[in-house]
């Protein structure tokens, strides 16, 4: 969604996400966040009366939400849907955006999940909470593709694992190495747990 598309609030919660992607929680301030929302500074008070830790963990929200309907446009973009070209799919948006924007920013997510010790307990429940949202289209788009029930969460938490490893190594070595080892070796393993019937979802 463009920027010009969002509510002030929407616009706050969004900066709020990218900055923490870019900067980590502690290094994110209020009036930063403002600044680059284009909000009026009264807003903050206005939208958000739980003051940083309330706009952290919605940004937190946001983010996890964010990446789970991204699971769905993945799927679409596949002219055949395979556990190995979804994760696939799921890389490539970061080898894209380090090829052409650089290192700087990484999941913001992640980034609030080692920032705990500086905020609040609610922010892991918050950064808990997106990182199960992310994973629970992972898992039933890979029991769609005939991978079983029993083990689809499991690969789905093994994706995303390896996807935000391979994201913190990338932005330490300034190299998209780390991602396409993950999508190159993991693709196989993936779809060799493939044991069933696919059960597209009619309505994708």
């Amino acid at each position: 969604m463009a920027g010009s598309e969002r509510g002030p609030r929407e616009r706050i919660v969004f900066s709020a996400a990218q900055l923490i992607r870019r900067d980590g929680v502690t290094a994110t301030g209020m009036r930063d966040v403002v600044a680059h929302a284009g909000a009026p500074r009264g807003s903050l008070q206005h939208y958000f009366p739980g003051g940083k830790a309330q706009l952290v963990n919605e940004a937190v929200d946001w983010a996890g939400n964010y990446a789970a309907k991204r699971v769905g446009r993945f799927l679409a973009g596949l002219p055949r849907p395979t556990p190995s070209g979804l994760f696939a799919a799921m890389v490539a948006q970061w080898t894209e955006e380090y090829r052409t924007a650089g290192f700087a920013a990484g999941c913001p997510v992640a980034a609030a999940t080692v920032d705990c010790t500086a905020s609040t307990d609610s922010t892991r429940t918050a950064a808990a909470a997106a990182f199960a949202c992310w994973t629970r289209p992972v898992a039933r788009a890979l029991g769609e593709m005939g991978v079983p029930a029993e083990r689809a969460e499991a690969l789905a938490t093994l994706m995303i694992s390896a996807l935000e490893g391979a994201i913190l190594i990338a932005r330490a070595e300034r190299d998209v190495r780390a991602l396409t080892t993950v999508a190159r070796e993991l693709g196989p393993l993936l779809d060799g747990c493939v044991t069933q019937k696919a059960t597209p979802d009619p309505e994708r």
